[in-house]
């Protein structure tokens, strides 16, 4: 296996531990709190909303499956070593690019989806934070996506 290939997978596995993590966010959105022990509740004040929090869980989980796919895709698909390499990191860069999003787009009214207030809320810092890396995440997926899929239809063709 190739050393960008353990990284990619690396990074998948700490962004799948935040996917994780948002799922106990969600639990405790869901019922107000954590219980200590059966019967016993303490009150957790969260940010987000209780959809918000399912979006960011089955979010982070999603981002570390396409990291995963990536990783494993990538040496098959006839790119030079370089280009590989290069291509790894702009999957790590959107994994954790889209991870952010998901937990800013949560503590923002606009989740984070403008710059903007919008049609869903009023958007903060945060949420023009979330939407940026959001964009560029996608843009660099979208041709990552594209010069791999190109390639693997070179590769059948020969």
């Amino acid at each position: 296996m190739e050393t960008y290939q353990k990284q990619l997978l690396g990074h998948a596995m700490w962004v799948l531990f935040i996917g994780l993590l948002s799922g106990f966010m969600l639990a405790i959105s869901l019922i107000g709190g954590l219980e200590l022990v059966p019967g016993v509740f303490i009150n957790v004040p969260m940010f987000g909303t209780t959809e918000g929090w399912v979006r960011t869980h089955a979010g982070g989980i999603s981002n570390c499956l396409l990291m995963v796919a990536m990783a494993f895709a990538l040496p098959h698909c006839g790119l030079a070593m370089a280009r590989a390499q290069l291509f790894a990191k702009g999957i790590i860069f959107a994994g954790w690019s889209n991870t952010i999003f998901y937990w800013t787009g949560n503590a923002s009214g606009s989740r984070a989806l403008s710059f903007g207030d919008n049609a869903l809320g009023a958007s903060n810092i945060l949420g023009s934070v979330g939407y940026t890396l959001a964009v560029v995440a996608a843009i660099v997926t979208l041709y990552i996506a594209a010069q791999m899929g190109r390639g693997f239809f070179k590769k059948s063709a020969s």
